[in-house]
């Protein structure tokens, strides 16, 4: 089954209000949706979220890059030959949001070819996640309202903190009125984004000690070699390592050099096959994971959690997969739903994934 071609189509779509985080400020969804033919008229489809501030990806460059490279290397490959793939791919550096939605799509068309669901093949653990919805930057309240929310709309009840400001006091303030507002009812951990500095954040993890938190992920650089093994050394709580781990080869490093207890497995950069070894890799080790958000559209969430429910491991923990819903709109036909806390598998064949050509058209800028 012959690659025919590769499309890399640029939208964006505004968020119901910015999302803030140390590492930067988003306005709008601007992202690529990825779709690769088959010979047979298929389509594989995936999201391209692109991060300047974290992976140095844009918009127009991964638009570039695989119309312009990754199509030249692949077509005529079949897609049942992913590893030659990607070893092509790999011969350009960096750029993981592009490749793992080249993966991600090949898997799609992989799953349609064969009439099956891509989280059976992968592994088919389970149906469905919990869910865990990210925090921003806010006054305490406002955060507060936010959880509210989500406990009353959707029963989530996990929730990612947004950490990393200067000075660090308002953060610390922010995790205590959550947890002395819902007590024992939620869980919640703490992303940093690499704003702090190593003494920052052990500062702030002290004032945050009685707090219950999860894990802590990102505190402080990953270039920061010594201060980020000194720092992990001495927390009582696992931390996770997520920018820092774009590769496979990444998390290794991560977890040898001290940097790391635990690794963020997210599908938008390192697709389902290099998910896999990270996941494989860890479970060799007794190493933690999650299923993490790269801020993805509901295209980009049912990638994660179709690789999420596929395997024992990633489906321990609760999976951010809400995300979306900061955006204003998106291009399912069949938009996501979360349900007591949950979302649920779709049971078709690929990775579920039905596109509203009418919206495309609308929110795509290409055109």
């Amino acid at each position: 089954m012959k690659i025919t071609r590769i499309d890399a189509i640029p939208f964006s779509i505004p968020y119901s209000k910015p999302l803030k985080f140390a590492s930067g400020e988003v306005h709008s969804a601007d992202h690529i949706l990825i779709r690769i033919h088959s010979e047979d008229g298929l389509i594989g489809t995936a999201e391209a979220p692109p991060r300047p501030f974290t992976y140095g990806e844009t918009q127009v460059g991964i638009k570039a890059l695989v119309e312009g490279i990754f199509a030249e290397q692949i077509l005529g490959h079949s897609i049942f030959e992913r590893e030659k793939i990607h070893a092509l791919l790999n011969r350009t550096v960096g750029n993981p949001c592009a490749k793992g939605a080249v993966d991600i799509a090949i898997w799609d068309l992989i799953g349609k070819v064969l009439n099956q669901p891509v989280s059976r093949l992968l592994g088919g653990y389970t149906d469905r996640l919990r869910v865990s919805h990210m925090i921003g930057f806010d006054e305490p309240a406002k955060m507060v309202e936010v959880a509210e929310r989500c406990i009353e709309e959707f029963g989530i009840t996990t929730f990612k903190v947004k950490v990393g400001r200067r000075p660090f006091q308002l953060d610390v303030d922010v995790c205590r009125a959550l947890r002395e507002h819902f007590g024992d009812r939620i869980e919640m951990y703490i992303d940093g984004n690499r704003g702090w500095t190593a003494s920052e954040a052990a500062r702030a993890m002290r004032a945050m000690s009685d707090l219950d938190l999860l894990f802590a992920e990102e505190l402080n650089p990953a270039d920061e070699v010594m201060g980020r093994r000194w720092l992990v050394s001495q927390s009582p709580i696992p931390s996770f390592a997520d920018e820092s781990a774009p590769t496979p080869a990444h998390a290794v490093r991560e977890l040898l050099d001290g940097g790391a207890t635990a690794i963020a497995i997210k599908t938008a950069r390192t697709g389902f096959t290099y998910s896999q070894r990270v996941l494989f890799l860890s479970e060799s080790l007794g190493v933690e994971n999650y299923i993490g958000n790269q801020i993805d559209g509901q295209v980009g969430t049912m990638a994660s959690l179709v690789f999420g429910t596929a395997y024992r491991a990633t489906a321990s923990r609760a999976a951010e997969l809400s995300n979306y819903l900061d955006m204003a709109d998106d291009l399912l036909t069949d938009p996501l739903t979360i349900s007591g806390g949950e979302m649920k598998l779709r049971d078709l064949p690929g990775t579920g994934v039905l596109i509203d050509e009418d919206k495309l058209r609308h929110y795509r800028t290409d055109i």
